[in-house]
């Protein structure tokens, strides 16, 4: 019986069309599953279901999604990391396909990328993990800070339009940091195997989200920042034009430069809902 698979471009370039063919005919395909998301039971011949292949060094690993928990994608991961993920994917739902010898796909720069619509060529985004204390409990947080002013795409001015850009998309302007700002629906920060490896971002003809940011390599954060994002299932995203910020090696002196930026007019957040574990 076919599957209601998605089998994104990526994913397909990976595998080959004639192993994709096969899985949308539901030739390879499990019907139930445990989503490598949120580990919770799905089905491919009742529910839209996303392939996500996780690709190492020497081997790929193709697991299965609830495609409302991820969109089909490449993850890149190391080998160790593999390995956990074969172990937890073999665990939960039995083998999973696995496609030797894959090319790992190519990143931009390590902790620093180009957004797709919001940025320039010749400014890239600085981000930083963090935990930020808000009426008594601690919540995970991204600070998002580029590299050089905004220009609004199109526009021949030199304003920075970093912070207008984003208050179009949803973000809200943060004066003081009380209380923890609206979820962004659509919006979400992709955490897999434990690594942060994208801020995505709704398309505006509604189909898949795609990358806003997106990490060369994942990025590590701490047990407590994963923990708390587990907690909450969600993650604050604070975001500050180029200057206001910097990069602080303590979470204290962080939550210092936030909240002079807040005080300055010069801060948006939004709650992004968390995909991934």
């Amino acid at each position: 019986m076919p599957r209601m698979l998605d089998v994104s471009d990526a994913v397909r370039a990976e595998i080959g069309d004639e192993e994709a063919d096969r899985l949308l005919a539901g030739q390879n395909a499990p019907g139930s599953y445990d989503c490598t998301s949120c580990r919770t039971p799905g089905n491919s011949e009742q529910e839209r279901t996303s392939t996500v292949l996780f690709v190492g060094d020497e081997t790929a690993v193709l697991a299965f999604a609830h495609a409302t928990c991820l969109p089909s994608q490449v993850v890149q991961v190391t080998e160790e990391q593999l390995r956990g993920a074969v172990r937890s994917i073999n665990g939960n739902t039995g083998p999973s396909g696995r496609v030797p010898e894959q090319t790992p796909p190519q990143w931009s720069a390590p902790e620093q990328a180009v957004p797709q619509k919001a940025m320039p060529e010749q400014a890239v985004l600085g981000i930083t993990s963090g935990l930020v204390l808000i009426a008594g409990e601690l919540h995970p947080a991204l600070v998002v800070e580029p590299t050089a002013p905004i220009v609004r795409p199109g526009s021949l001015g030199g304003a920075d339009e970093f912070l207008p850009l984003l208050i179009e998309q949803g973000y809200a302007p943060v004066t003081e940091l009380a209380a923890v700002p609206p979820v962004l629906h659509g919006w979400s920060v992709l955490l897999a195997v434990g690594q942060l490896h994208a801020v995505l971002q709704p398309q505006a003809n509604g189909g898949q989200p795609v990358a806003w940011w997106q990490a060369h390599q994942p990025l590590q954060v701490t047990d407590g920042w994963r923990a708390a994002a587990n907690k909450h299932q969600q993650v604050i995203m604070f975001a500050a034009p180029v200057g206001s910020i910097g990069r602080q090696p303590r979470e204290d002196l962080l939550r210092d430069a936030l909240d002079k930026a807040a005080a300055g007019g010069r801060l948006v957040a939004a709650t992004l809902p968390l995909a991934g574990t």
